[in-house]
Formats: C-alpha cells, sequence, structure tokens
C-alpha cells in the first residue's frame, strides 16, 4: 500500500506542466503588419480610406456645380486645380499628389473590403437562422460586389472622356466647359445614362458604408438609429442629385 502511494507520488512530481501560451511583453505592439492582418486593423483601412474618398466626393461635387456659374467660372477652377502651390512647388504638384493619395486610397478600400468580406464568408455558418436576413445580407453583398464593378468602369471612362479627351468628341485641346458639354450631349444619351447607373450605384455604396460605420462605431443604438440611418439616406442622396445635375443639364439644353 505503501509503495503504491510512493510511487503515485513520485509520477505526481515527475509529470511534466502544460506551457502557457506565450503573452507580448508589456509595452510591445503586434506592428504594421500585424494589425493589417486582424479584423480591426481592416476595418481601421476602411474607415481612413473611405473618409478620404467621401471628401473627394464633396470637393468634385462642389467643383462640377461651378459650371452654372458659366464657361469662365469652370474653366477657371479647372486651371486653378492645375497650378494650386504655385510658384511655391511646380505645376500640377499638388493636383498629382492628390490623384496618387486618391488612388492608394482605392486600392486599400478595395482591398480591406474584399478580406473583411472574405474573413467574414469563412467565418459564417453554413445555413442562417433567419431566412430573411440571408436575403436581405446576399442583397447587400451583390449590391456592393457589382456596384464596385460599375464605378470602376465609370471611372475609367470619366477619365477618359472629360481629363484626357480620348473619348470626348471634342478632345484633349477642347476646354473643360465644352468636353463636359460636348460629352453629354444628347446625342451621347448613353453616356448620361451610364453616369446615372453609376452615381447611383455610389449613393448606395456610400449609404451602406456610412450606415456600417455607424454600426462599428456603436452609434446606431436607440433614437439615433433611425437618425443616423437617414442621414446616411439623405446625405447620399444629396451627393448623387449633386453629380447628376451636371450632365442633365447639359443634356436637356439648360447649359450650353
Amino acid at each position: 500500500m505503501t509503495s503504491t502511494i510512493e510511487r503515485g507520488a513520485a509520477t505526481a512530481r515527475v509529470t511534466p506542466r502544460a506551457t502557457p501560451p506565450k503573452t507580448p511583453a508589456p509595452g510591445r505592439s503586434p506592428g504594421f503588419r500585424g494589425l493589417f492582418r486582424s479584423s480591426n486593423g481592416k476595418k481601421a483601412v476602411m474607415a481612413v480610406t473611405g473618409a478620404v474618398l467621401v471628401l473627394f466626393l464633396i470637393g468634385h461635387m462642389l467643383g462640377n456645380l461651378k459650371i452654372f456659374l458659366g464657361a469662365e467660372s469652370f474653366n477657371s477652377y479647372a486651371e486653378w486645380l492645375r497650378t494650386v502651390g504655385e510658384p511655391a512647388v511646380p505645376g500640377r504638384s499638388l493636383l498629382t499628389v492628390t490623384e496618387i493619395v486618391l488612388t492608394l486610397a482605392v486600392v486599400l478600400h478595395m482591398w480591406s473590403a474584399v478580406s473583411l468580406a472574405r474573413r467574414a464568408s469563412k467565418a459564417r455558418p453554413v445555413k442562417y437562422v433567419a431566412k430573411r436576413r440571408s436575403q436581405a445580407s446576399g442583397y447587400v453583398v451583390r449590391t456592393m460586389r457589382y456596384g464596385g464593378v460599375i464605378i470602376l468602369l465609370f471611372v475609367v471612362w470619366h477619365l477618359l472622356d472629360l481629363t484626357f479627351g480620348a473619348v470626348n468628341p471634342k478632345g484633349f485641346d477642347a476646354t473643360p466647359y465644352d468636353r463636359v458639354v460636348a460629352g453629354f450631349a444628347l446625342s451621347r444619351w448613353w453616356v448620361t445614362a451610364f453616369y446615372i447607373v453609376a452615381l447611383a450605384m455610389v449613393g448606395l455604396h456610400l449609404r451602406h458604408g456610412l450606415w456600417s460605420a455607424f454600426q462599428t462605431l456603436g452609434l446606431a443604438n436607440g433614437r439615433r438609429r433611425h437618425l443616423l440611418n437617414a442621414f446616411a439616406a439623405v446625405f447620399s442622396a444629396v451627393l448623387v442629385l449633386g453629380f447628376v445635375a451636371v450632365p442633365i443639364a447639359v443634356m436637356i439644353g439648360a447649359v450650353k
């Protein structure tokens, strides 16, 4: 009996203990690489790049509306964009920096969106508990996915048409005002139709992005939920209408 107890005690003494998980040393951070791999890091990238793009859309819309002030005002604004910062910096420097920042913002925004969607898809159960919610989520996913493709094609066409003049009837040598009037002429109604569809996708994308940001920040609770939902919808609608006003005005002859 005694030997059995002694053997059990000896076994207990030599049994190796489980190695506790390693914890990062105090004051050390996972670094940028680890941050970008995490869901929170990707959400932060999406939020920051989304904010940059929204600010650009607001400024771009306000600039476009200058066309209602006449050709001289609109052309002067376009010239100012190319010469802002002179003579402190060479011509078009700040515009080039802005274009680079916008390109990076678009690429990082798309990367974070695709990465988060793939991670959510892997973590999602095979079947939803509520079928209605599944259909609603699928609608949002399809809208954002195909809407993103339409927006990308629109941006490419928009640059070729109004920025570089490659597909514009007036060409690159025409003034910005003349390129806009020629680009959205009634005979090119299909361009205006594509413009409106693309901007509708921008509005849906923006509304969903704003609402998701409010939810992520924990603001969409109680009474604020309805107010923020209405704000996202109204803000997106105003932005879209501001952009759409220009091609429609050209097509009906209000701007010529």
